[in-house]
């Protein structure tokens, strides 16, 4: 349950609490992840078209200190046209909180936001994993370790492409935290629809999907579920050029000595900047898939 110090909007807990369908979704996408005023539409656009499907959206971040769930219109608004806005894993929610600051949340510290309000599914763009060179540096997202206490679905599209995948998804293994594909056992690279690794299960339905969330929750278990649903084939850039891209950047990269928190910006500013923009394009069309897919999981689940 929430407490004081997360605030859940009054939509949101009543949805929860009538059981509706809710689709928890997060604000680092239009707080870092795309330029303006584009960032600010797919916001707008992505709760519009839940609210058309009958499902409420809980679009979660923290405002003015306050983690919230179910931002209103106009603090996304808000956040989206401020600059400066710190980018919140769970270990910076209290520090964020009590210094009053304004923050985009990013998958882990979203999904225990949103399990802690009762929401129970979340749809993302791509998950955090293993940094490639991770045996010398450690660098590892926060995600697996939350995701492996939280127990939520998450649909992405599997992990940026930039990262090591062989790595993640031996960690999803290790962590005990399964991943389906939607209607494929090819794991999607996020940018491309089939990263070249394979996972075990498939759904095909949100149906299904609904089923897997329901066992988990009645086995007493308590990792988050990741459900792969890969952009289109003809959405996605195309696999040798981003190949070759990654290639430049990595070597661009060590020439400039970036290394740390950093190398994730600069390598997605660097396909960016090297597709012409072509990358934030399908960017947006993987947040559309998987926004549209969680709300008909939302619907399926509470309709059991």
């Amino acid at each position: 349950m929430p407490t004081p110090a997360i605030h859940v909007s009054d939509e949101v807990s009543s949805a929860v609490r009538e059981g509706r369908p809710v689709l928890a979704l997060e604000s680092t996408i239009f707080t870092h992840g795309l330029p303006r005023p584009r960032n600010l539409d797919v916001a707008l656009e992505a709760e519009a078209g839940l609210r058309e499907q009958g499902v409420v959206p809980a679009t979660i971040g923290v405002y003015q200190g306050v983690p919230t769930v179910g931002l209103s219109t106009e603090q996304i608004t808000d956040l989206a046209g401020t600059d400066g806005i710190a980018k919140v894993s769970l270990r910076d929610l209290p520090v964020a909180s009590a210094l009053g600051l304004h923050g985009g949340t990013t998958v882990a510290a979203t999904a225990f936001l949103a399990h802690r309000a009762g929401v129970r599914v979340f749809s993302t763009g791509g998950l955090g994993g293993v940094h490639r060179g991770a045996a010398e540096s450690f660098d590892e997202s926060a995600d697996l370790t939350v995701l492996a206490r939280t127990p939520i679905l998450v649909i992405s599209a599997g992990v940026k492409s930039i990262l090591d995948v062989a790595a993640t998804l031996e960690r999803f293994e290790t962590l005990n935290i399964p991943v389906l594909g939607y209607r494929t056992t090819a794991y999607p690279g996020f940018y491309v629809s089939d990263s070249g690794f394979e996972v075990n299960f498939a759904v095909d339905s949100p149906e299904q999907t609904a089923d897997v969330i329901s066992a988990r929750d009645e086995l007493g278990l308590e990792q988050a579920i990741l459900l792969a649903n890969p952009v289109a084939a003809d959405k996605q850039l195309p696999p040798e050029e981003l190949d070759a891209i990654l290639q430049r950047a990595w070597t661009e990269a060590d020439a400039q000595g970036v290394h740390g928190n950093a190398i994730t910006p600069f390598l997605l500013d660097f396909i960016q900047r090297d597709t012409g923009g072509r990358s934030l394009d399908v960017n947006v069309e993987v947040y559309r898939g998987n926004v549209a897919l969680g709300g008909q999981v939302a619907a399926a689940l509470v309709a059991r």
